[in-house]
């Protein structure tokens, strides 16, 4: 490989490669530049690290071509804005820019046109400041470079961000960008949609895991290696699922773009790191020495959208990641209540129980079940609308569970209360599953963690060598609403989770309408919902699907999540 570094002044940029990638991997580096003493500079460099297939250039950007006339990688590092006559610098990098697998890169300042790409664009208040700021010391960033950049190559990669520079102060932070570009293709170039969460979102996750049971999902969907499946994204483990499971398509969408930069996070961290440091991100919650994972590893392959979310957020794997976003500030909550109740012994023998017998004696022994069991009805529910107000009301419901007025609505039509509902739920799991052995959702919430026993698929070695080894390709992440989703191609299977119960009557018309006309014929769609039977039920069979209620909760404990009052399967006719 023959690498050129247009503008490289004092050869930092080399120093810096070294510390990423071995130097003598590159057959020669060729470091260009006009000026004379940071050429110099560069020389006492490079002879001091004793770097022997690195040569300064003291010349024009515009004129220089390698020996050979050819180079592998070719960089303009905050260059190309200094450089008057850029497209004869464009020009002349692109000519000898190996066609079949070389990459030119830029980094610069920037201000965008007064109509750019959505994740360029700036305000024109921004526009004005920086270009007349950067105009004093003759310097363009000026959006005509990257214009041409665009024109001349073919874009597979960019990132738009903002950081500080010397002798401005802090609170302004300068626009810069990224740009990796390769020989003209018939292919099309990236632009990457800028996309916003809705009004009243959180702004972060709602959920660092999804709240459905794959195992009780598998059976009903059956998939098969020709399927096309779509699915709501929430915390992704779902999502990882069915791409083991085969599916040809694994199309996973959200209208929060936190959850989309969750599920992107560990697709990448699956693609590009070993299982022990997926295990300690994903299972354990926390990795010591994620910065630096995170910087060379991972940052440089995630969408702009996403690392603008991960970057201020590194502290969540010092933290732990299971405490983070609404979910997980539920349950360090629970975690705390339970403490200040005296209940964190009993917590810590429960999801240690080595059989189910006595995980039930466990249940039955804490003080506040026998509580709820033999004290007078007016004390018992005296002491449940206490804590029904405090975990219970709507702000609680939704910033942390997740859980919207519409859905708890459904709850209480069927004439439960959300406080009956709740012990329902956790009553049920503990009867039937082993929080040790069998039920990671739970003993995720009581510990902050997985078990290597007891953890999603995606976190088997197993399951992490598929993944790794193709099952991943079948992945496409989408950040929207729904039903656009939904009405851009035909699918086999759709997974609507509960999405249902979150909309009106009319919008749930919609989407049954959409149903019926994207899913193909023999073609699944599965929903869980907090109504025994869910007003929107009939409209799906109306669209043409045969629908059948695959359980409920009159039955008994439905799954290992056990949240919901009913399961249902609808198969397209």
């Amino acid at each position: 490989m023959v690498w050129v570094d247009l503008g490289g002044g004092t050869a930092e940029n080399v120093a810096l490669m070294s510390k990423f990638m071995d130097l003598k991997r590159f057959s020669h580096i060729y470091v260009v530049d006009l000026c004379s003493s940071l050429c110099r500079q560069a020389e006492q460099k490079v002879a001091q690290h004793g770097w022997t297939n690195v040569t300064v250039v003291e010349g024009d950007a515009c004129t220089f071509v390698p020996p050979g006339d050819v180079a592998t990688l070719v960089t303009f590092s905050y260059s190309l804005s200094m450089i008057p006559d850029f497209l004869a610098a464009i020009d002349a990098a692109a000519s000898y820019l190996d066609p079949s697998i070389g990459i030119l890169g830029v980094t610069d300042f920037y201000v965008s046109s007064k109509f750019d790409f959505p994740l360029r664009q700036l305000s024109w208040v921004r526009r004005f400041f920086w270009r007349s700021v950067f105009d004093t010391d003759n310097i363009d960033i000026g959006p005509e470079r990257r214009h041409y950049l665009d024109h001349k190559l073919c874009r597979v990669w960019e990132r738009n961000g903002e950081g500080t520079i010397p002798y401005v102060p802090a609170p302004l932070r300068c626009p810069f960008y990224v740009w990796l570009g390769r020989a003209p293709t018939l292919a099309a170039q990236l632009v990457e949609p800028k996309v916003e969460a809705p009004p009243c979102f959180p702004p972060t996750f709602l959920y660092t895991q999804s709240w459905e049971d794959p195992a009780v999902d598998e059976p009903i969907l059956d998939i098969q290696p020709d399927d096309v499946c779509l699915t709501l994204t929430s915390g992704g483990c779902n999502t990882l699922h069915l791409c083991l499971a085969g599916a040809a398509q694994v199309h996973s969408v959200d209208c929060n773009p936190a959850q989309s930069a969750l599920l992107e996070l560990k697709a990448l961290a699956i693609r590009r790191l070993g299982y022990d440091d997926v295990w300690s991100l994903f299972g354990e919650g926390r990795h010591a020495d994620f910065p630096r994972l995170y910087e060379r590893e991972l940052s440089p392959f995630l969408t702009q959208t996403s690392h603008a979310f991960w970057r201020d957020r590194l502290h969540y794997f010092r933290q732990g990641l299971y405490y983070q976003g609404g979910m997980g500030a539920v349950v360090w909550m629970a975690q705390w209540l339970f403490w200040a109740l005296g209940l964190g012994g009993g917590m810590k023998r429960l999801v240690s129980a080595p059989t189910l017998e006595d995980q039930v004696k466990v249940w039955e022994g804490l003080w506040v079940v026998r509580f709820l069991v033999y004290a007078p009805v007016w004390l018992s529910s005296l002491f449940v609308q206490f804590f029904a107000a405090l975990l219970f009301n709507r702000v609680t419901l939704w910033f942390g569970a997740g859980i919207p007025c519409k859905q708890a609505a459904l709850i209480r039509k069927d004439g439960v209360r959300l406080s009956t509902y709740a012990a329902r739920v956790f009553d049920g799991v503990v009867r039937g599953y082993s929080l040790r052995d069998d039920n990671c959702f739970y003993y995720n919430c009581l510990t902050g963690r997985y078990a290597r026993n007891n953890c999603p698929a995606y976190l088997t070695p197993h399951g992490f060598a598929n993944l790794k080894q193709g099952a991943l390709d079948s992945l496409q992440i989408h950040t929207g609403f729904f039903l656009p989703t939904l009405n851009k191609r035909k699918y086999s299977k759709v997974i609507l989770m509960d999405h249902v119960d979150w909309l009106s009557l009319p919008q749930a018309e919609e989407v049954a309408a959409a149903l019926g006309r994207q899913v193909v014929k023999g073609g699944k769609v599965i929903w869980r919902s907090a109504a025994l039977s869910p007003p929107y039920a009939p409209l799906i069979a109306k669209a043409g699907f045969k629908v059948k209620r695959v359980s409920s909760i009159e039955e008994g404990c439905m799954d290992r999540v056990n949240m919901y009052s009913s399961f249902y399967v609808a198969e397209k006719l």
